[in-house]
């Protein structure tokens, strides 16, 4: 594919079906395979969305392999307890994905008989899952025509079609988004959308940059997440202590545990008795 080739930014434009052709040919010749594109029933792909959310594919593949051997469907999950949830989780970072996943799956169970909704205002609905995030499981579960943006589709476009602008805001990008949109395979346009996005950010600068959503991650030594995840880690398989016992075994602030404690108690991780804090 021609990757330094620059379309115009008109939806109506010839070169939206030159572009559509172009990043399905890269798909048929380059793109990858994973399992939740392997198995594409929605309790798969509702999982492995929630466990990509800011987390890198290498990162979520085995621990996706082996939550789906672990905790098969919406039913087992919704009885896992937080303990064995958080052990599951362990490595993927932003605990609290788990315990909205784990949320999700109660509702799913409890108002939907078991079965995950195809609509995207009902997926709004779930705990942790935003607008992106219910378009996407639309897309890939469902095999629906839904609009969306995620980092990849607007490195794609950006790169394709903004490159000599400046500031891009998504409200520019949208309209070539639909305007190109596959329909006879959504679940195909946006696997070779993600996949070219992951391409692109290896092969030079992020276009990304030039978005006005880009955002830079913050540092995880040293922040409230490295706390959070310590604590929870510590407590496994373990019996209450206090915040002095955590902050000891961590090697990690009192006052930044304290913090940490707070939050994850008042989110529903964790349960306090007496003083002491144990996974709920």
């Amino acid at each position: 594919m021609d990757f330094e080739r620059r379309f115009t930014p008109q939806p109506q434009s010839p070169d939206i079906e030159l572009f559509r052709t172009r990043v399905l040919k890269f798909y048929a010749a380059q793109g990858r395979s994973f399992p939740w594109r392997q198995n594409t029933h929605p309790y798969s792909v509702f999982v492995s969305e929630v466990m990509l959310q800011q987390t890198q594919v290498y990162r979520v593949e085995p621990k996706y392999l082996h939550w789906m051997q672990e905790v098969p469907d919406f039913r087992s999950l919704a009885k896992l307890s937080t303990e064995r949830l958080i052990g599951l989780w362990q490595g993927l970072g932003y605990n609290r994905r788990a315990l909205a996943l784990r949320n999700s799956a109660i509702i799913v169970t409890k108002e939907y008989g078991g079965i995950l909704p195809d609509v995207p205002e009902l997926l709004q609905s779930l705990p942790g899952i935003g607008p992106a995030t219910a378009a996407s499981i639309c897309a890939f579960a469902f095999n629906k025509p839904v609009v969306f943006i995620e980092t990849n589709i607007r490195r794609v476009f950006i790169h394709f079609f903004f490159r000599d602008s400046g500031e891009v805001n998504d409200k520019d990008i949208l309209p070539l988004v639909e305007a190109s949109l596959y329909r006879e395979s959504p679940r195909d346009w946006y696997n070779a959308l993600m996949d070219l996005g992951t391409l692109l950010r290896s092969r030079g600068p992020n276009p990304n940059r030039k978005s006005r959503h880009y955002t830079r991650q913050a540092p995880f030594e040293g922040s409230n997440r490295e706390a959070r995840g310590a604590i929870l880690k510590a407590l496994q398989g373990t019996p209450f202590q206090t915040t002095q016992e955590i902050s000891k075994s961590t090697g990690i602030g009192y006052a930044r545990i304290e913090r940490a404690v707070e939050e994850l108690t008042a989110e529903g991780f964790l349960t306090a008795e007496e003083g002491q804090y144990g996974l709920k």
